[in-house]
C-alpha cells in the first residue's frame, strides 16, 4: 500500500469491491484497491453498503464469509477464462478491474445463472445503503452527509424535526385529510 492504512479482511475488501460495483465511487485514500476510482463522488462503499448487509435484521451477517469465498473462486474462474492475471496480493475479486468485475457481477444476476438470488439481493441491499440509508436514522443520514441522499436532494426537516411539504408533488391534492388527523398529521 501506498499509505500506512490496515489492510481490511479478505471479506471486507471483496464485498467493497463488490459493493463499488453495483454504484462505483471515488477512492478513499491512494492505493485504494477495493474501491475502483471510476467515479468522482462516493458511492456504495462510503453510503454503509457493508453496514446494510451486516445488519442482523437481514440475516446475512452469518453468511458474509462465505459470500465473499464464493465471490473470489468466481473471480479467479473467470480470470481462468479470460486470461486474466491476478494480482496475488489481494483477493481475486479485488484484483479484476471494475469492467472485469462489472462482466462478472452481470453473468452472476444474470436469469440463468444458479446464485442469482445471492447476487442480486446482495446488489439491492448495496442500491439500498446508497438510495435510502436504511441503517441510519434519515436525521442523522443527512446531518453526517450521506452521500446518496445528497445526491437526490432529499431535503432536511424543519427545525423542529419534522417533514412537511408545503408544495403538492402533483401540485395539487390528490385527497382531502381524514377528518379525525390531527394536527401533527396522525390518525385519531
Amino acid at each position: 500500500m501506498d499509505d500506512d492504512r490496515p489492510v481490511d479482511s479478505v471479506p471486507t475488501q471483496t464485498l467493497e469491491a463488490f459493493a463499488d460495483t453495483i454504484i462505483p465511487g471515488v477512492q478513499r485514500f491512494p492505493g485504494d484497491r477495493a474501491i475502483s476510482g471510476v467515479a468522482t463522488e462516493d458511492g456504495a462503499v462510503a453510503a454503509g453498503a457493508l453496514a446494510v448487509l451486516a445488519d442482523p435484521a437481514l440475516g446475512l451477517a452469518d453468511a458474509l464469509d462465505g459470500m465473499a469465498g464464493l465471490l473470489n473462486m468466481h473471480a479467479g474462474d473467470y480470470a481462468r477464462k479470460h486470461d486474466v492475471r491476478l494480482d496475488p496480493t489481494v483477493p481475486a475479486f479485488v484484483a479484476l478491474s471494475f469492467d472485469e468485475r462489472t462482466a462478472l457481477v452481470q453473468d452472476l444476476t444474470d436469469p440463468g445463472h444458479p446464485e442469482r438470488e445471492v447476487w442480486f439481493g446482495a446488489a439491492l441491499f448495496c442500491t439500498m445503503a446508497f438510495d435510502s440509508a436504511p441503517h441510519l436514522s434519515t436525521t442523522d443520514a443527512l446531518a453526517q452527509g450521506h452521500p446518496g441522499l445528497a445526491l437526490l436532494g432529499f431535503a432536511p426537516p424543519e427545525p423542529d424535526g419534522l417533514w412537511r411539504f408545503p408544495r403538492f408533488s402533483y401540485e395539487r391534492a390528490l385527497a382531502d385529510p381524514h377528518p379525525d388527523t390531527t394536527a401533527t398529521g396522525s390518525p385519531a
